[in-house]
């Protein structure tokens, strides 16, 4: 199959599966933004979603989004370092052209795996996974905005997210024009708008991650008295 075997059915797979995260990154970071105004709400929502049967369907497919994502990004890297051989190894000036992004991609994806690690560890584990298993936790499963304020609280994992939302941006800046360009939308004028498109839109994306991280991290975020109401 051609979307396996060959150069360009991997980028499209890489495009279109970048695309799809990029989506559910947009409602994720809708989803944080209640937290700003009202640690109740955000609470529902977490409990709405929890480890009903939709979330947990939701929670593997986007897992399998992300394996394949990760997976062909490696395949792609190891087959354009064999394709420049030992040319690799040759002291080049860069093009102006050629955005730094682009050039260090595959250190960007690695700094981004290793913040969706601590995501991961942070939030799903003990909350989706620990009612999925019945494991004991300190805070309930369905108490989000505990475990934001918990998160947020030590300055430690605040730099940590910031770096990986640095990461993000210029990651997901170059990745969502890039995926345009593969999936075909690559004429003169469109490609400069999806361009200006793509970075206006991850910068606004990164922004209210961000918002949310010093938010919390600075006490600038309801306190619990809110939750409790």
């Amino acid at each position: 199959m051609w979307l396996i075997n060959s150069s360009i059915g991997r980028k499209v797979i890489m495009s279109v599966t970048g695309m799809a995260l990029i989506l559910f990154m947009t409602f994720h970071c809708c989803m944080n933004l209640v937290a700003l105004f009202s640690g109740k709400a955000y609470n529902m929502i977490c409990e709405l979603l929890g480890a009903n049967w939709y979330a947990v369907v939701a929670t593997v497919a986007l897992g399998a989004l992300a394996v394949c994502h990760i997976v062909y990004a490696f395949i792609l890297t190891a087959q354009n370092r064999r394709a420049r051989g030992d040319n690799r190894y040759a002291v080049t000036e860069k093009p102006a052209s050629v955005e730094w992004a682009s050039q260090n991609m595959l250190v960007l994806g690695i700094i981004v795996l290793l913040g969706i690690g601590l995501h991961l560890f942070n939030f799903w584990y003990n909350m989706m996974f620990a009612e999925l298993t019945g494991m004991a936790v300190k805070i309930p499963p369905s108490h989000g905005f505990e475990y934001i304020q918990a998160t947020f609280a030590n300055p430690v994992y605040v730099v940590l997210y910031i770096i990986w939302l640095a990461a993000l941006w210029f990651h997901l800046s170059h990745g969502f024009w890039s995926a345009m360009q593969t999936v075909g939308i690559n004429g003169k004028v469109w490609f400069s708008r999806w361009k200006t498109i793509g970075v206006v839109y991850v910068t606004l994306l990164m922004l209210c991650f961000l918002v949310v991280v010093l938010a919390f991290a600075f006490h600038c975020a309801p306190s619990l008295c809110c939750v409790a109401a």
